[in-house]
């Protein structure tokens, strides 16, 4: 990692508040037995945790970012209300087989996911620019390589969540809003389609294919013929 860049990132402002927000949040609608944190060992930036939570009450379990509203993110002035923009944290929903190891290590094939969740999460911060919903984000500078050779996924976009409602998507932290956004992981063909028919076109075939927003390893391609 560049050292300029971690050298910037460190002297910004760091909203520990928001951190706090995020744990006071999650501990309203989950048990604590429910939580696990993921922690990060060596963070050279910013420190950036996982949380995995699997209620028993739910037939998914939750990954959520914890980290990411650390810091502003650099929203245009020509975004209105932008202040509603500034900071965001990740989630995605995930099916229950999907399993996670309390230490995280690269020879758990479901690592990657955490990979996809922790590169988007640090994206706008180190490219000074901010995320919202419709954006999107490749694995690799090549469009068609994959997160990991245990997946086809290519890439992820965010969307607004058809499992949970605003008051959960969204925290509050003294007068700043934090924006839960919900991950999707994209297979290259869709991406492709998102980038040439815009965010609404893509939007319309979730719909149309009635399309979980729980992830599967699985899942099919919504442009299958």
């Amino acid at each position: 990692m560049d050292k300029e860049l971690i050298k910037k990132i460190q002297s910004r402002k760091h909203y520990y508040e928001n951190i706090e927000a995020l744990e006071k949040h999650l501990d309203k609608y989950f048990e604590s037995k429910e939580i696990t944190v993921f922690h990060e060992m060596l963070s050279l930036d910013f420190h950036l945790d996982v949380y995995f939570i699997q209620p028993e009450n739910k037939d998914f379990n939750l990954l959520i970012t914890s980290g990411m509203s650390l810091l502003e993110m650099n929203v245009p002035e020509t975004i209105e209300n932008r202040e509603e923009y500034t900071f965001a944290e990740l989630i995605l929903l995930v099916s229950k087989e999907i399993e996670f190891s309390n230490v995280l290590s690269d020879h758990n094939k479901n690592e990657w996911i955490i990979g996809m969740m922790k590169d988007m999460a640090r994206f706008p911060h180190h490219q000074h620019t901010f995320l919202t919903e419709g954006h999107t984000l490749q694995a690799w500078n090549d469009i068609a390589e994959p997160y990991d050779k245990d997946t086809n996924f290519t890439s992820c976009i965010l969307l607004p969540s058809a499992t949970f409602d605003e008051d959960f998507m969204q925290i509050t932290a003294g007068s700043r809003v934090i924006n839960l956004h919900s991950l999707f992981p994209l297979y290259k063909n869709e991406l492709e389609y998102k980038i040439q028919n815009g965010y609404s076109k893509f939007f319309d075939l979730l719909i149309a294919d009635d399309v979980a927003e729980v992830f599967h390893h699985n899942r099919q391609n919504l442009l299958r013929e």
